[in-house]
């Protein structure tokens, strides 16, 4: 195991898996330009480490929040240009967990809210506390979700409770984002890590390189015709043929013990 602390972010290692922990505790891990600089960074290098297979993404629980969205100080007197930067910027780094090549758990303890909480759209999976608060307040100082927020979430839960949770900025308890499919799991707080660690092994434990197929033909085919979704996968699970993965699954399978997939 390995620990890299930059001025923002903290990144733990224990391959196959690696934390990335948003670190500004004083702030409830509230975003800045900084904390996307240092996001960015880290997940361009662990997605081409081949030692890791899950990223689990985090805020410092001294901050008692995964994250409570984009440290409002920066909207104070922002001219419309550079507020259109920092929109772009923080959609920028949620389509690169949208995006990255390896599935990213977002672990929910405390407060996920605007960005913070459009951080965790773009993650794969959501795992919360059950004392976790998760929702898009812009309406309430006179704006509407900036970093992807009124794209990503009408895809999860459909149209109009997207449109009821932006409109209203209200939170969400966990149990209720559960209900709707907003999270996947929730758990008691001091086994959220526990529990966060058990599903990320078992997603190491799978073929990388479906696993990268599988969030790639999902994404690239949701907004066409069913039609062109369909020979893309087609295409997509004939080419996993190629790989060494596919073999061993197969040999495994009928050998009756259990596969090791090694992403090639």
């Amino acid at each position: 195991m390995s620990e890299k602390n930059l001025q923002e972010i903290k990144v733990i290692r224990e391959p196959p898996l690696a934390w990335v922990i948003l670190s500004r505790p004083e702030k409830l891990n509230a975003i800045s330009l900084r904390m996307l600089d240092e996001l960015s960074s880290v997940l361009e290098e662990l997605s081409t480490n081949k030692d890791i297979r899950v990223v689990l993404l985090k805020g410092n629980p001294e901050g008692r929040s995964f994250s409570a969205g984009v440290d409002i100080s920066t909207f104070i007197n922002l001219k419309p240009l550079d507020a259109l930067y920092v929109s772009t910027r923080l959609q920028s780094v949620v389509n690169m967990l949208e995006t990255f090549p390896k599935p990213v758990i977002a672990v929910i303890d405390g407060y996920a809210l605007g960005g913070g909480f459009e951080l965790a759209l773009g993650c794969d999976f959501r795992i919360a506390s059950n004392r976790a608060e998760l929702g898009l307040p812009e309406i309430k100082l006179g704006l509407i979700p900036g970093g992807g927020g009124t794209q990503r979430l009408p895809r999860i839960v459909g149209e109009a409770k997207a449109k009821e949770l932006i409109m209203f900025g209200e939170r969400l308890k966990s149990e209720d984002a559960l209900r709707i499919g907003l999270v996947n799991w929730i758990t008691q707080p001091e086994k959220l890590d526990e529990e966060a660690r058990k599903i990320a092994q078992r997603l190491a434990e799978a073929p990388p390189i479906a696993l990268r197929t599988i969030k790639d033909v999902i994404r690239l085919t949701r907004h066409g015709p069913i039609e062109e979704g369909l020979a893309f996968e087609a295409t997509s699970f004939a080419s996993l043929f190629t790989t060494k993965d596919s073999v061993e699954g197969i040999s495994a399978f009928l050998s009756k013990r259990k596969p090791n997939f090694t992403g090639e």
